[in-house]
């Protein structure tokens, strides 16, 4: 998922280290997560995201963020990047980019945004599009430790073809629930008709507000704002729902 940057940022001040691109997987037809070796990678934390620089021969350069979708503790650092149409970066990484090649990373950056082992409450994951890569790290984050508090992923996508990680989440793991809204395009013999996410959704696939969840939110901004806005108007807390989002970056 590609992040618009902000200015002035404490993830300015990291240094920037060397990363080598070990493997590129096919996620979608538009969507490929790379995976990096990055030497003296410090960790992270899950729903964190780095900053890519990638520098030309002639000495041009250029970054994006991107969130991280491997787990905390993983050996390698996973990004899924999707291709964004007359982007600069993302279709040189989604189709160009070679096992061998090299970028640069700065990260993790973030603090708010971020799922830790020792969280027992209900959690509501809620995606837009692409926006479910930090989710999918907070997902690989409770299977790593055996985490037993209770997910539930709502994730809205265009179409079936547009899912990421469908191998993984077709086997979900105990106690995590997915649901699948389709805003253009639903599978055949579908109960819910596409369209966009709607409070409706939010309440027969998540969790009452009485149980106190944290939700976190990742999309576009239109997505965030919307949800965000259904979740409070549905009595959930202001101060439990996490939001992340994105928007144009030159991708």
């Amino acid at each position: 998922m590609a992040r618009t940057a902000v200015p002035g940022r404490l993830g300015d001040r990291l240094p920037w280290r060397a990363a080598t691109l070990t493997e590129r997987r096919s996620e979608t037809r538009g969507a490929s997560t790379l995976v990096l070796e990055v030497p003296g990678w410090p960790g992270h934390l899950a729903g964190q995201h780095v900053d890519v620089r990638l520098t030309a021969a002639d000495g041009y350069s250029t970054q994006r963020s991107y969130s991280i979708a491997s787990a905390p503790g993983a050996e390698q650092v996973e990004l899924t990047v999707q291709r964004v149409t007359d982007g600069e970066v993302s279709p040189y990484l989604v189709d160009v980019f070679c096992a061998g090649d090299a970028v640069e990373l700065r990260g993790p950056v973030g603090g708010w945004f971020v799922w830790r082992p020792e969280q027992t409450e209900p959690v509501l994951l809620v995606a837009g599009g692409s926006g479910l890569v930090p989710l999918m790290a907070m997902v690989r984050a409770r299977r790593a430790v055996g985490g037993r508090s209770p997910f539930r992923l709502i994730y809205s996508v265009r179409t079936p073809e547009d899912r990421l990680y469908q191998d993984e989440l077709r086997h979900t793991d105990p106690g995590l629930d997915v649901e699948y809204v389709y805003t253009r395009t639903a599978p055949e013999g579908s109960r819910r008709p596409p369209g966009r996410l709607r409070a409706e959704d939010l309440v027969a696939s998540g969790w009452p507000p009485d149980l106190e969840p944290t939700v976190y939110v990742c999309g576009p901004t239109g997505f965030v704002e919307c949800v965000a806005d259904q979740l409070v108007g549905l009595g959930h807390a202001p101060g439990l729902v996490r939001t992340e989002r994105f928007g144009p970056s030159g991708g």
